[in-house]
């Protein structure tokens, strides 16, 4: 089966090489360091195209300059409820934006990828066989309260918005990972994010609900005017942890015409909700059973969160792409639904999403 090329709704590369040491670590990137999901070479052999690489801002340590451990160790167990980080300064997220930024045009600059910003320059780059990159920013802590810097940030080629990763923001609050748990937790949005919501609609900035709480999703699709979209969120229905997303919030999606991504992240494809590696891919494929079912075929895609999460052992990085392709296919999903997954679903709702025709 030759490659099914993949454009993917999540990844977490950016703060994956800011921790390792941001521009100098993306001069590593080509020789696969620092060692994670993605680097030049797991990326051709897996057909991994393109997709949003997200910039995100790690809560430190009190007092030093080292990130917090994250949740995956806490998320193996039969319940748990991980404790939120506090809210990030502005300041502090701005400068963490920047050099991510900086570290992904270091990777344009080096030929590894190429930053895009309509459809049609997305389906150029992957047709020349080089990565395509939608800047993406998963929490908007380096958005200021006046939103002079989410200008800025647009004009250095930002398409894509969560106004929160989990933890609260001066625009929304986030879900806890909770297992069992429901995202139903916490208020909307601050007047703040509404003024966000409105200023992303006129610049056309996508709007990602990954994340965020359930009063702020409601309160997003009563206002946008854009496709709801959740770039890396499954099923509450099939794993009841507060991260997924309820059947009312997959119709609304569906309704609107947006998207949601497929999460690798195994705590949030099981049932039991564990961190664990040694996850079946029926368990992903019964997570995109279900939300085709219930969405239809052409609001499905993948969103895998790679660099960020731990994925079934099965895949294990960007390379393992082709298993999932093919137990899609002996699944009985034909050739036309895998490229809509993989690629077409993102590729259209972005074209609605940015007005091109």
């Amino acid at each position: 089966m030759s490659l099914v090329p993949v454009f993917d709704g999540h990844n977490d590369l950016l703060a994956r090489l800011y921790i390792a040491g941001g521009v100098n670590a993306a001069r590593q990137f080509r020789q696969g360091r620092p060692r994670g999901h993605l680097d030049a070479a797991k990326a051709e052999a897996g057909g991994f195209a393109g997709g949003f690489f997200a910039i995100w801002v790690p809560s430190m340590e009190r007092g030093t300059h080292r990130p917090k451990a994250d949740a995956s160790d806490a998320m193996t167990a039969a319940q748990y409820d991980v404790p939120l980080p506090p809210m990030v300064q502005q300041t502090d997220a701005l400068r963490a934006a920047h050099i991510q930024i900086q570290t992904l045009r270091a990777l344009e600059t080096e030929g590894t990828l190429q930053v895009c910003t309509t459809v049609k320059a997305f389906e150029d780059t992957m047709a020349a066989g080089t990565i395509a990159a939608l800047l993406h920013m998963e929490g908007a802590e380096a958005i200021d309260r006046d939103l002079e810097t989410l200008d800025m940030f647009h004009a250095a080629g930002l398409r894509s918005l969560g106004p929160v990763w989990s933890r609260p923001t001066i625009f929304a609050e986030g879900v806890p990972f909770r297992f069992p748990g429901s995202p139903d937790v916490g208020g909307g949005l601050t007047e703040d994010g509404k003024r966000l919501v409105a200023r992303c609609n006129a610049l056309r900035i996508m709007i990602d609900l990954s994340h965020l709480n359930e009063a702020g999703f409601w309160d997003v699709a009563g206002q946008s005017d854009a496709p709801l979209v959740a770039t890396h969120s499954n099923a509450h229905a099939l794993c009841p942890h507060a991260r997924n997303l309820t059947d009312k919030q997959l119709d609304a999606i569906a309704e609107t015409g947006g998207v949601v991504g497929l999460n690798f992240a195994t705590a949030f494809l099981r049932p039991d909700g564990r961190m664990d590696s040694d996850t079946p891919l029926e368990t992903m494929l019964a997570q995109l059973d279900y939300m085709i079912g219930r969405m239809g075929e052409d609001h499905v895609a993948l969103g895998s969160d790679f660099d960020g999460a731990v994925v079934p052992k099965a895949i294990g990085d960007v390379s393992g792409l082709p298993v999932l392709t093919a137990a899609m296919k002996d699944h009985g999903y034909g050739a036309a639904l895998i490229d809509k997954i993989c690629h077409r679903n993102w590729m259209r709702v972005l074209r609605v999403t940015w007005a091109e025709r």
